[in-house]
């Protein structure tokens, strides 16, 4: 009898084991997967600052442009770079620093791009025009990655808060990471107003 129960003791204790590694081990790529797409964010957003430099250089060379855009751009560009973020880190807090400081170069560079449009030189520079066109698909590249890395955070957030999960991954050192959400403001409609005088 005590060897029927101790064999049902082990066999039980043998697949929570199995299971235990088994959730595990997904915890642990879904953790990569998180890292990958964090990294994917990471270096579109750095594609987008190094072609800030070349589109500043560009520029400069209309010589009645506006020194206080360039500096703007220039800044908030050497800001953002600063802010480097590992994915371990990925706090609410450290988020939306690193969220701050790109709407800060993506704010800077509208301002960039509005100003050129009083300078019919600048628009028709070829190297500008390729340098807008980059500028541009970095933007749609920088989107779809951001919504890629809110996919993998969704569903490792699922996995890490879903019971046993939950269990297993507060002793392993798992939390929930934080996705990117909307800028402030971003629910309101734009107000456009058409002055005909």
């Amino acid at each position: 009898m005590k060897k029927g129960l101790g064999l049902i003791v082990l066999i039980v204790l043998v697949i929570f084991g199995f299971m235990g590694c088994n959730g595990y081990n997904s915890l642990v790529q879904q953790d990569e997967a998180v890292k990958k797409a964090w990294a994917n964010v990471q270096s579109d957003y750095q594609r987008r600052n190094d072609l800030v430099g070349n589109l500043v250089n560009t520029v400069k060379g209309a010589a009645k442009f506006e020194q206080e855009t360039l500096t703007r751009v220039v800044e908030a560009r050497s800001k953002a770079t600063s802010v480097n973020i590992s994915a371990d880190q990925l706090t609410p807090e450290n988020l939306e620093k690193f969220q701050a400081a790109q709407g800060e170069v993506s704010s800077a560079l509208s301002r960039l791009l509005a100003v050129v449009e009083s300078y019919p030189e600048l628009k028709a520079n070829q190297n500008f025009l390729q340098l807008q066109g980059q500028l541009e698909s970095i933007e749609n590249d920088i989107r779809a990655s951001r919504n890629a890395f809110n996919s993998a955070i969704n569903v490792y957030n699922t996995k890490v808060r879903s019971f046993p999960m939950n269990i297993l991954g507060g002793i392993f050192g798992f939390r929930a990471k934080e996705p990117f959400k909307a800028d402030p403001g971003a629910d309101q409609a734009p107000k456009v107003e058409f002055n005909f005088d």
